[in-house]
């Protein structure tokens, strides 16, 4: 099998720029493009003032920019000269139907699987389908499914899972040095011969020992299963400083005594006002609504109560502000630092503020 020579990036958002910007950087004989609707974004990512903001990405950028990296609104052209679609679109909660409030909305993710359909051409030969953006057990099969009925003489398809683990304000550190890289695809010979393709990519700076290969659904769960873990840790150790305010204890030395235990670690024992961004909460709502779909109710109610505490802790906190103004705040002027839901996660001022808990809070 020929080694991947081009790269086509569906989306320009958080995921898909830093992704592929590390790419372009580590694989300097692969070409990679990425493509958006949005004018706008392109334009911004053409210029001295990129539309996301992390440490070292401007750097990345400049560096790559012009030579193998190249963003764009042609995205026609791109997916043709591609031989690895990664598909990086949007997948927010749902707003409305069934499953509104926890389901993953999938209609980017159908849209862009339409489009790859639409434009590859006869005679193409293989194309490599990656869905990086977070998704719902199942949705490379969806996607396979729109790729398979749409299918044109002298053109195969193989869709793999590839799920991006990147902490906003760590993002390029994240890449660079991955604590591992998955890599879930069909348990045939073309869908391994696909998953080896991708991974000959990524060992252009990854080592070997952190590529590890799975099938598809283990792949799309793990992502959930990551996020999921992380935020329940966030909730554990918060459920704790409630009992340490209760009891004089201090959280934070709790905090050390359990974190020096090997087999818990230190990592995500800060206590805080709860956790905040896009992700968290977005990936347990989904799992949640897929334990019920598959009729597991206890399952769900355990990790709905992950949300749950979260909610309670940012009203906890807002009343421990209420009780120590006296039992009231009328008149009385009270000021936040910072809005954002962590640091490092834009510039002065732009810093990413999406369900941050300031805004609970305010």
């Amino acid at each position: 099998m020929s080694p991947i020579r081009s790269i086509c990036c569906l989306g320009a958002g958080y995921v898909g720029g830093p992704t592929c910007c590390i790419m372009a950087q580590q694989c300097p004989d692969i070409t990679v493009t990425v493509v958006d609707k949005s004018v706008e974004r392109i334009a911004a990512w053409n210029s001295s003032n990129l539309p996301i903001y992390e440490p070292g990405l401007q750097e990345v950028v400049e560096e790559c920019r012009g030579k193998n990296l190249h963003f764009s609104t042609d995205i026609e052209q791109a997916i043709k000269q591609a031989d690895l679609v990664f598909i990086c679109v949007n997948t927010p909660t749902k707003t409305f139907g069934l499953g509104k409030g926890k389901a993953a909305d999938l209609k980017y993710v159908e849209l862009a699987a339409r489009m790859i359909a639409d434009t590859v051409e006869e005679g193409q030969g293989r194309k490599i389908v990656v869905e990086k953006s977070t998704v719902p057990v199942k949705a490379a099969e969806s996607i396979s499914n729109i790729l398979r009925h749409n299918i044109k003489p002298g053109v195969t398809f193989q869709v793999l899972s590839n799920p991006e683990f990147l902490a906003e304000g760590t993002a390029i550190e994240d890449l660079l040095k991955p604590d591992r890289v998955l890599i879930g695809g069909e348990e045939t010979e073309e869908g391994k011969e696909a998953i080896s393709a991708l991974g000959e990519v990524y060992r252009h700076w990854v080592p070997q020992e952190r590529i590890i290969t799975m099938n598809t659904w283990s792949s799309e769960l793990s992502k959930l299963a990551a996020n999921a873990f992380l935020a329940q840790r966030i909730s554990s150790i918060n459920s704790m400083s409630a009992v340490c305010e209760a009891t004089g204890a201090d959280v934070s030395e709790v905090a050390e005594a359990i974190g020096r235990d090997t087999r818990i670690g230190p990592k995500f024992l800060q206590a805080s006002v709860g956790f905040g961004g896009s992700c968290f909460q977005k990936d347990i709502l989904n799992l949640v609504y897929i334990s019920e779909c598959l009729n597991l109710p206890e399952v769900a109610e355990y990790w709905s109560q992950v949300v749950s505490f979260n909610n309670f802790q940012r009203f906890r906190f807002s009343q421990r502000i209420v009780e120590c103004l006296f039992n009231t705040i009328t008149d009385k002027k009270i000021c936040l630092f910072g809005f954002a839901f962590k640091k490092n996660t834009g510039r002065v001022a732009k810093g990413d503020t999406r369900e941050s808990a300031a805004i609970y809070i305010a």
